[in-house]
């Protein structure tokens, strides 16, 4: 059986990778998009994240949040969409999965110290790394591109998605 993917912000470059490397492995692919399908998804559902209903997820196996937000204006939107997906998804069978930055990455075997933390992290990306790091607390999350391009060179997408996603509960 197919899994069947919703890829939310699939127009952007995260999503774009994601919804390519998803449909080459001959997964059933939806990108959802706030405008027009710019991604190979044959399919697409046309609306805002935070328009998103139940009705509109229901059915997928795994929803990819691929959402990213980038001024200081926007950065709240990281924990604000989380939760809205959260609340859609609330009972439903699907696996949300949440691509993020390096950022909220824990270098120590505690998971007490974020690389956002540590000497030498970039002062200019300290907001956005905050920021996803807090929309990660609760849910699992797909950082870094280096990981996304491993899990594109791996010989089961969908276990790598598991093997390199952490998880808090």
């Amino acid at each position: 059986m197919t899994q069947n993917i919703a890829v939310i912000a699939a127009n952007g470059k995260s999503g774009q990778l994601i919804v390519r490397e998803a449909v080459g492995r001959g997964l059933d692919v939806t990108a959802v998009v706030r405008g027009e399908n710019k991604t190979v998804a044959r399919h697409a559902i046309i609306k805002d994240l935070f328009d998103l209903t139940a009705a509109d997820l229901a059915g997928f196996d795994v929803v990819v949040d691929a959402f990213g937000a980038w001024t200081p204006e926007t950065l709240p939107q990281h924990s604000t969409s989380l939760k809205h997906l959260a609340d859609v998804l609330s009972g439903a069978d699907a696996r949300l999965i949440v691509v993020g930055g390096a950022g909220s990455l824990y270098v120590n075997p505690e998971h007490t110290v974020q690389l956002s933390q540590t000497d030498g992290f970039p002062e200019a990306f300290l907001p956005l790394a905050t920021a996803m790091g807090l929309r990660v607390i609760a849910w699992g999350g797909l950082r870094s591109s280096r990981l996304l391009r491993r899990c594109r060179r791996s010989a089961a997408f969908a276990e790598c998605f598991t093997e390199y996603t952490e998880f808090s509960y």
